[in-house]
């Protein structure tokens, strides 16, 4: 672990890292594909997984074998962000993953800089509902980037928010093109899920209470 004590910033995936959002995008992408006569699976879904709404909704029409042009996309991209963040309203903090607060708060006390790293444009709206956006001393969305995971943009955004180097800093991700995008930001990558899943990062947790009991990060 001693390649982690050169660690001043903490740079969070949101989706599958933080919260679990994923049943609300799947529940609004099986709308759309219903409305499209699309058969959309959740095993699809995996697909969308740290990718952006507009490709996320160019696979789903390649899965539907549908083609459309530029405005119709955008407006059908519209419709699904409408009918998730329709479904966000009920959100609150018991939808934050086992043990994220405690471990954010640890980083915290820790003197650690905190950033979030998400391709999700609902971003701010999420933590604002999760009352955890006054942990974050960065936050980095798919309002700020152009160019979605594995490219590095975000992660590189983010560890110049946080005034740091990109080797200081190490990213907690759950999708393969975020480990990617973190490796090619040079980055340490700590993968929430399994070495089978997700190849390629420097270290492997269940869940960020694994983190906290392994005491990443933290002074030990």
């Amino acid at each position: 672990m001693n390649e982690l004590k050169k660690i001043k910033g903490a740079i969070f995936d949101l989706d599958g890292v933080l919260v679990d959002t994923a049943k609300y995008h799947f529940l609004a992408w099986k709308k759309l594909a219903d409305k499209l006569k699309i058969n959309f699976t959740e095993k699809d879904n995996e697909r969308l997984k740290g990718v952006s709404r507009t490709r996320s909704l160019e696979i789903l029409l390649e899965i539907g074998g549908i083609t459309a042009t530029l405005s119709q996309k955008e407006i059908w991209a519209d419709e699904k962000n409408d009918l998730y963040v329709d479904s966000l309203k009920t959100l609150d903090e018991k939808a934050l993953l086992e043990g994220s607060l405690e471990y954010l708060n640890k980083l915290k006390d820790e003197g650690i800089f905190i950033a979030l790293g998400s391709a999700s444009k609902n971003a701010p709206l999420i933590l604002q509902q999760l009352k955890i956006e006054n942990l974050f001393d960065a936050i980095i969305d798919g309002n700020c980037v152009s160019k979605a995971k594995p490219d590095p943009e975000v992660f590189l955004k983010g560890a110049q928010a946080l005034k740091l180097k990109p080797f200081e800093c190490a990213v907690f991700e759950d999708s393969l093109a975020g480990i990617e995008a973190a490796n090619a930001a040079g980055m340490i990558a700590i993968a929430v899920g399994t070495k089978e899943n997700l190849p390629g990062a420097d270290f492997y947790i269940k869940n960020l209470k694994e983190a906290e009991e392994k005491m990443l990060l933290l002074d030990d």
